[in-house]
């Protein structure tokens, strides 16, 4: 039944205009904010379910736009030119509506041509368009060349040929770029509309009712949504780059809801904006924040195994000599990370949620293989489920890990649980009772479909003791999500990280975030955090990033970048570049993962050093060299690299030991025991930078909520403004081996390494800066 919501004491004394009355649905249609759709060329289909999880419930959808509207098996097909850069589409029900954001698409058509030098055969391309994968992108022979197109957003894109089986750069164009391993690949940008002139709203002031924003430029329309609600024109006022929202009453009934808007003119779309409210009123202080609102989050990853011993009892190390020492268990458990919480590490470090590395039961014995030194691998890290319900009793018991939760959500921390749905070990009864869940081991040319990350991405095996699950098929999709329902229920963890996530089919998301919805949020009220691993291009990336799939996903695009540039082989220009690119896909709010590093990336502080190569075998290093510390500025520049993480939008991740500077090659040296105590004085210092960023990020909503402004950048310095109201943070990074001098607002607290003279900011080399003005 429809809720208006009308209650005397809370509607006294409210304006004239406050009486347009907002009608709500007692139970929503949609759950969590909605993300808005792209739309396609001409043809667009919508999965409803992704939005609206009882579709018994709909009675009709309507459009502000020039479409058509078909609704048949569940899914929605727009048809039908857009004239405007964005439009509405509201979901009916009962008389009320619930919206969600039509956003034109900016793609062009882009042709790419190679013209042979000889007998050549076979010609593709390989490129952040398509994954990396020359198999997407295959040009066909016309007379005297080879010939393809893409169709591409607005943005730089880096590619190369694939000719007869060997890379190359296009001979035809002549700009290229250093791919930050030791190599170039070429480049091409797509012009975009021109940013000097598309809309740029500002939070500018707020009072009790009513919310201003500012424009850059003039606007000719703006969509403003109170959660999933379009405003009407009674609650927001433009006036050519003024913008007035007045706060719907009914907000003042809820705990925490939201203002979104986006803007436009002919030049082009905004920035999208997001504005909390506590109790109808704009949220104002950092205290006000809570665990659920996922902007606010800090992640700390850590892997059980390699963090800290709780529990000696449970300690079985293989100790056999097929296995090398940094292949077996270390000891780490469940009653460690409780410790930890205990002792109060993560809430001294200012760290809010906490990411487990897989806990699920694993075989015992040795499995795979590296050649130098010859090693078989223990199970330590977890990856390789043969039960996806049972906690390894190498790691704790049921009853330790329910309290770890307790403890952690006593502590106001979230607990997330890396989940493995892709594979399982070959000792799993899923597979020993069902062989025919697997994907084919083998491809029909005969070739073995192990690591086969991109041109099979759906099916390939990542060792041959490890079946890919067929999860296209619903008789293997429904018990594996099952299974990840029942972390939820049984032990209240907040969330997922999901391994694997671009290998395994969309049907698996859509189906597991309905029983997510349907068995946790709707009936409890608790949201539930998803956040995914794929490694590919931004969009392949945000394809599985919706209302009804995931969350988000981290961004190793970034990540890459972040790592080239803060440890000198890539520029801060390429970084702030990669920025905007995040923002154009992701949105000025995302809730995309930022790394300091993870379990299957050598450590930075190690290319900082120069004890690793850019381009080099990083995981051959870390077997056969002992890598150390080569030169202590390294640890300025990992503080540089997590101060950037902390700045920009999204979800920063220390992955543990980045916050005192652990060295180490790839997998398994990246994996070292964690270190307490016994911290030499660059690693106190490091931590304690690391605390201190945190703090910032913690107490100053721009961070949390705040608009994105690169204000400059260049080869070796980039500045990032975030601005919430009156807060504001200013963060100055300088990667040279000089001192630079930026001009910045004056009023401002320093914090690290600036300092001011004649009103110009002065960072010192290879260090960074962050300004907070309240």
């Amino acid at each position: 039944m429809k809720k208006l919501l009308l209650i005397g004491s809370v509607l006294a004394g409210l304006t004239a205009c406050e009486y347009n009355q907002i009608q709500t649905l007692e139970s929503p249609l949609i759950l969590g904010k909605a993300t808005p759709i792209n739309l396609d060329l001409e043809v667009t289909k919508v999965q409803v379910e992704d939005y609206i999880i009882d579709l018994s419930r709909l009675d009709s959808v309507t459009s502000d736009g020039p479409f058509a509207l078909n609704l048949k098996d569940q899914v929605l097909t727009i048809s039908g030119r857009p004239k405007k850069p964005l439009y509405n589409l509201t979901f009916w029900a009962e008389g009320i509506g619930e919206s969600v954001l039509l956003k034109r698409t900016k793609k062009t058509m882009y042709s790419f041509l190679y013209q042979p030098v000889g007998d050549e055969q076979d010609v593709r391309i390989k490129g952040e368009f398509n994954a990396w994968n020359p198999n997407n992108t295959v040009l066909e022979r016309k007379g005297n060349s080879y010939s393809g197109y893409e169709l591409l957003s607005p943005g730089t894109y880096q590619y190369l040929f694939v000719v007869d089986g060997k890379e190359m750069r296009d001979r035809q164009n002549p700009d290229s770029i250093s791919n930050g391993m030791g190599g170039w690949n070429s480049v091409i940008n797509i012009a975009g509309p021109d940013a000097e002139k598309t809309p740029s709203v500002k939070t500018e002031r707020y009072s009790l009712n009513t919310i201003n924003l500012w424009s850059s430029n003039s606007v000719q329309q703006v969509y403003a949504y109170w959660n999933n609600t379009l405003l009407p024109e009674s609650h927001v006022q433009l006036d050519d780059q003024n913008i007035t929202i007045t706060i719907p009453a009914e907000a003042r009934l809820s705990q925490r809801t939201t203002i979104r808007l986006w803007a436009y003119n002919d030049e082009g779309v905004s920035n999208d904006v997001l504005i909390p409210l506590d109790k109808g009123k704009v949220l104002s202080s950092a205290d006000q924040v809570n665990r659920n609102d996922y902007e606010s989050m800090v992640m700390y990853f850590l892997m059980v195994d390699r963090f800290n011993n709780g529990n000696e009892g449970n300690d079985r190390p293989l100790n056999i000599p097929e296995v090398h020492p940094k292949a077996d268990y270390f000891g780490g458990d469940l009653p460690g990370v409780t410790k930890k919480i205990d002792d109060g590490y993560f809430a001294d470090l200012g760290v809010n949620t906490i990411w487990l590395s897989p806990i699920t039961q694993n075989p015992e014995g040795a499995f795979g293989k590296y050649p130098e030194p010859e090693t078989s691998f223990s199970a330590y890290h977890g990856y390789w489920p043969i039960s996806n319900v049972r906690v390894d009793d190498r790691f704790g018991t049921e009853g330790e890990f329910k309290s770890l939760i307790e403890k952690a959500h006593n502590s106001n921390m979230n607990v997330l649980l890396d989940y493995v749905a892709n594979h399982v070990h070959e000792q799993h009864p899923i597979y020993q009772q069902n062989p025919d869940w697997a994907t084919n081991l083998y491809l029909p040319d005969g070739s073995l479909n192990t690591e086969r990350w991109d041109d099979h991405r759906l099916t390939t095996w990542f060792d041959t003791f490890m079946p890919t699950l067929d999860l296209s098929r619903m008789e293997t999709v429904d018990p594996m999500t099952d299974s990840a329902m029942f972390w939820l229920t049984n032990y209240g963890i907040d969330g997922f990280r999901h391994d694997a996530t671009k290998h395994i089919p969309e049907i698996f998301w859509r189906t597991l975030t309905r029983k997510v919805k349907k068995q946790i949020v709707a009936e409890t009220g608790q949201p539930v955090f998803q956040i995914g691993e794929t490694y590919g291009s931004h969009e392949l990336i945000k394809s599985y990033i919706s209302t009804g799939m995931l969350d988000a996903q981290f961004d190793f695009n970034m990540y890459d970048r972040a790592v080239s540039a803060f440890a000198g082989a890539g520029s801060l220009n390429e970084l702030s570049n990669s920025l905007r690119e995040s923002l154009k896909y992701y949105g000025d709010h995302n809730l995309m993962g930022y790394i300091t590093g993870n379990q299957d990336r050598p450590r930075f502080i190690s290319y900082a050093d120069g004890s690793l190569k850019f381009g080099e075998d990083t995981k051959y290093a870390g077997w056969n060299r002992t890598i150390t510390l080569l030169d202590t500025i390294a640890y300025q520049k990992l503080s540089s690299l997590t101060a950037y993480m902390m700045s920009i939008p999204g979800i920063p991740c220390i992955y543990y030991g980045d916050e005192y500077g652990s060295p180490g090659g790839n997998d398994p040296d990246n994996r070292r025991q964690m270190q307490f105590d016994e911290l030499d004085k660059h690693q106190l210092a490091t931590r304690e930078r690391a605390k201190k960023m945190i703090n910032i990020r913690m107490n100053n909503l721009a961070l949390i909520y705040g608009d994105t402004e690169i204000l400059s950048s260049s080869e070796n310095h980039l500045v990032i403004s975030r601005s919430y109201f009156e807060n504001q943070v200013i963060s100055v990074f300088n990667t040279s081996e000089d001192p630079i001098e930026i001009e910045i607002p004056i009023g401002g607290n320093l914090n690290f390494y600036g300092s001011m003279n004649d009103g110009q900011l002065i960072v010192p080399a290879y260090a960074f800066e962050m300004i907070t003005y309240n």
